[in-house]
Formats: C-alpha cells, sequence, structure tokens
C-alpha cells in the first residue's frame, strides 16, 4: 500500500472487533468487505446499503468513494489490485442502515460521541458568549 497511508485497528468496547483502516486525508477509509467485518454482515448486504445511500443522494459517491491501489499476496507473488474504499461519512451511513448488534452497538457509540461534543461545544460556546458580555 501508498506509503502516505496509515492503519488503525478498532476495538469496540463490547467486543473484540478489529478491522484495518486507511487514514487519509483526514478521514478513515474502508473497504466494502472491512466494513461488514465491523458491522457483522455479508459484504453484500454493505454494497446494497452503499447503492441506496447513493440512489437516494445522501451522500455523493464521488466524494466519499476512492480508489487505492493495494499491494496483496497471492500465493508467493505480491500483486498491486485496484480497490474501492470508503469514507467516514459513508461509513457512518452504512452504519445507521445495518441492522446488526455489532452495528448497534456501533450506533450508540456514534450517538454517545455526538451527543459529548455538542454538550461540550455547547458548554464552551456558552462559556464564550458569558465571558464576551463583560
Amino acid at each position: 500500500m501508498n506509503k502516505d497511508f496509515q492503519f488503525l485497528i478498532y476495538r469496540s468496547a463490547v467486543e473484540d472487533v478489529s478491522v484495518n483502516a486507511v487514514i487519509k486525508d483526514e478521514t478513515i477509509w474502508l473497504t466494502q468487505k472491512a466494513m461488514a467485518e465491523l458491522f457483522d454482515c455479508s459484504a453484500d448486504n454493505v454494497s446494497l446499503h452503499l447503492k441506496n445511500i447513493y440512489s437516494e443522494k445522501e451522500l455523493n459517491e464521488s466524494a466519499t468513494a476512492e480508489e487505492f491501489s493495494v499491494v496483496q499476496l497471492e500465493g508467493d507473488r505480491k500483486v498491486e489490485r485496484k480497490r474501492k474504499f470508503y469514507n467516514l461519512d459513508a461509513i457512518i451511513s452504512v452504519g445507521y442502515r445495518v441492522n446488526s448488534r455489532r452495528a448497534t452497538n456501533f450506533r450508540i457509540w456514534a450517538t454517545e460521541v455526538l451527543k459529548e461534543y455538542m454538550i461540550k461545544g455547547f458548554a464552551l460556546d456558552d462559556e464564550r458568549l458569558k465571558q464576551s458580555k463583560t
């Protein structure tokens, strides 16, 4: 894989779920296969959800999907192949559509992170507003 990429291991608080993710352009990228592992469903299920996400215009495919060259072992040969990866926006959208226990855990986690961000963000802005009036 290109040297600009970094790998990240995601581990759920509820269970041990590890997937390789590419970190590039300030976002996380996963293949359909990695999303299927993350959400404990089939790659076909992920593909169907992505198709619907794009056909419903929830996301723009050209902004959320990109092909990267990946070096993989095939037998004893190293072969470079193009693989389609999807960014965090697409991962989150799929995560909110998949019906599995792991996807539910992901939604709970994502909602908690968003709530915390909103509350802390509001608290910071509220404090700043109070300080600007004095």
